[in-house]
């Protein structure tokens, strides 16, 4: 007996409500599983968009985040929205494949049932099929594809280049690729990509002549309509990252040259003009009112999974804003009818990659396979085992987080500790055994050394004002789109109706109000600063791990929000 789509989806939905796990071999000899992914041709210009997939070639758990918080402009409004909100504004209905793909609500159920997602093996098979009904198609790759995983970093992100050409990307823009260095972006760039993938940036410069340092744009046809695809890099690199991997580059968001590339572009004959951006999405909405004749942004850096896209005016007309998640867990599929030299209409989807429904693309598995295998073994220790679940997302602090925070402290004999608002990191459920993997999963960097500093109270909330400034401005444009500075040992108050330096208030340390001029001994990691020392995190992680052998649930050491009464973007 054959199921239509619809009946497909409601006999998973049963299956979540009922807690039974969906058994991918039968599912995919059934015949039934590809009908999830139909998705029927449109138009006559098609875009592919992965984004944000952090080096996770095979299929994971990745939770979303239950925190995004929204203020003034963006209070309410997408990408600030989670859990039920999310699935009232996008229509999607409770305990069904959507839901589970898109918000965290029941993961642990959800994760259950309908399994991991992701894995380029998969992407791999669900690329061809789409790009089979839609000749021509593009692929893009909006960056932080060669960062996030062990074998990345062991590789200086070999593995990636190559799974990303087997993948069939046509262009591509980056972030995290720099943390590998100038030197190593460039030897990939004009080596491998050559003549295979174009890079694109038009705002990377040179320091001293400001010249271009990659094509800022390129003109592409498909069926015979020339479509320009115009990169934006992360426009934040230097600062948010260490500067002395770029020495001579700059970066920036660059609102008058994108809008003179723009007008290039067209000028040149593109039809359709795509910005392929790592701005983050709230930078994207902006940018988008602010620059006319762009038909889409196709963004990422702030690992948003937004089913559809949003349309903002501007002066010329309007624009398309879309980001499509993070690790290889979505493919966002764009289909424009051209008609007389003109976008007419499009229709978008957000596809999930449900590694249960997908049968894996046979030579990507071997490539997989092929660049794991140095280092399998080292990869497959087994640490310990959680007894709850772990994960990073969310605005203020995630379980795997509170356990670096916690390793930090113990280890490192501190008072306190900071660790990095990453948004990257897989998750895992209860009872799985945390391994290597897992842990390079979360810290995985070329700067991941770990320190110990003494500050006094007012020199860390300077650093907590600064960075929750950075999450919370009121300016798009001032923000850097990662989550608040994790947070171990101290306990405090958020009141985001205020402003920076009034925001971080009644900081307790053992039950006792932090001194202002005292010093404290504050465990960190992933300096920006060159020529640091210290152990890398991942040992320092992974040694608490041998330690402890069973870690129990982790308590979150969360701050009192004041001020987000009502807001949809906390669930």
């Amino acid at each position: 007996m054959s199921m239509n789509r619809r009946e497909f989806l409601q006999t998973l939905a049963i299956a979540a409500a009922s807690g039974f796990a969906l058994d991918s071999r039968s599912a995919l000899a059934s015949g039934n599983a590809g009908s999830f992914y139909d998705l029927p041709p449109f138009g006559n210009v098609s875009l592919l968009h992965i984004t944000d997939c952090h080096a996770q070639l095979l299929p994971i758990y990745f939770r979303e985040p239950n925190v995004n918080i929204g203020l003034g402009q963006s209070l309410n409004k997408v990408p600030h929205l989670v859990g039920e909100n999310l699935l009232k504004t996008f229509k999607i209905r409770p305990r069904t494949p959507e839901a589970y793909a898109f918000t965290c609500l029941d993961f642990e159920n959800a994760a259950h049932t309908y399994g991991k997602v992701g894995g380029f093996a998969h992407l791999s098979t669900l690329i061809k099929q789409i790009r089979a009904s839609r000749p021509g198609a593009l692929l893009l790759d909006g960056g932080d594809t060669w960062q996030g995983s062990a074998t990345a970093l062991w590789t200086r992100g070999q593995d990636m280049v190559d799974a990303g050409k087997l993948l069939g990307v046509d262009v591509m823009t980056g972030h995290w690729e720099f943390t590998h260095g100038a030197e190593r972006v460039k030897q990939v760039v004009d080596n491998d990509f050559k003549g295979k993938v174009d890079f694109v940036a038009q705002n990377i410069k040179t320091n001293d002549f400001g010249d271009p340092v990659f094509q800022p744009y390129v003109i592409k046809q498909i069926n015979n309509i020339p479509v320009a695809i115009i990169g934006q890099a992360f426009p934040y690199t230097p600062i948010a990252n260490p500067r002395y991997m770029t020495a001579d580059w700059s970066f920036g968001i660059q609102d008058d040259n994108m809008q003179l590339v723009v007008n290039e572009a067209r000028a040149k004959g593109a039809v359709v003009v795509i910005v392929l951006s790592h701005n983050g999405m709230d930078v994207d909405l902006k940018m988008a009112s602010r620059v006319s004749g762009i038909d889409a942004i196709m963004g990422g850096h702030t690992h948003d999974g937004i089913p559809a896209p949003i349309i903002v005016k501007n002066a010329d007309g309007q624009t398309l804003v879309t980001n499509a998640g993070s690790n290889g867990k979505f493919l966002g599929v764009l289909d424009f009818n051209v008609r007389s030299g003109k976008v007419v209409d499009f229709k978008y989807k957000l596809l999930p990659v449900f590694a249960n429904l997908i049968e894996p693309d046979a030579e990507m598995a071997n490539l997989i396979k092929a660049v794991r295998a140095p280092y399998e073994a080292k990869l497959a220790e087994k640490l310990a085992v959680t007894e709850g679940s772990l994960y990073r997302r969310g605005n203020f602090n995630g379980t795997f987080d509170q356990l670096i925070l916690d390793a930090l402290i113990e280890v490192k004999g501190a008072d306190a500790a900071f660790s990095p608002g990453f948004r990257w990191g897989t998750s895992l459920l209860p009872g799985e055994a945390i391994t290597l993997e897992h842990v390079m999963d979360q810290t995985a960097i070329t700067y991941p050394q770990t320190t110990l500093t003494e500050m006094t109270g007012a020199t860390i909330k300077s650093i907590m004002e600064d960075v929750c400034d950075n999450l919370f401005n009121a300016d798009p444009y001032k923000q850097q789109g990662g989550d608040m500075v994790r947070v171990g040992g101290i306990s405090y108050t958020c009141d985001l109706r205020q402003g920076i330096g009034k925001r971080i208030n009644n900081m307790m340390l053992n039950g006792k109000a932090l001194d202002p001029n005292k010093k404290y001994k504050v465990a960190g990691w992933a300096p920006v600063s060159e020529g640091v020392t210290g152990e890398p995190i991942w040992d320092v992680v992974s040694g608490y791990l041998r330690d402890k052998k069973v870690i129990t649930p982790r308590k979150l050491n969360l701050p009192k929000l004041i001020g987000v009464d009502g807001n949809a973007g906390i669930s």
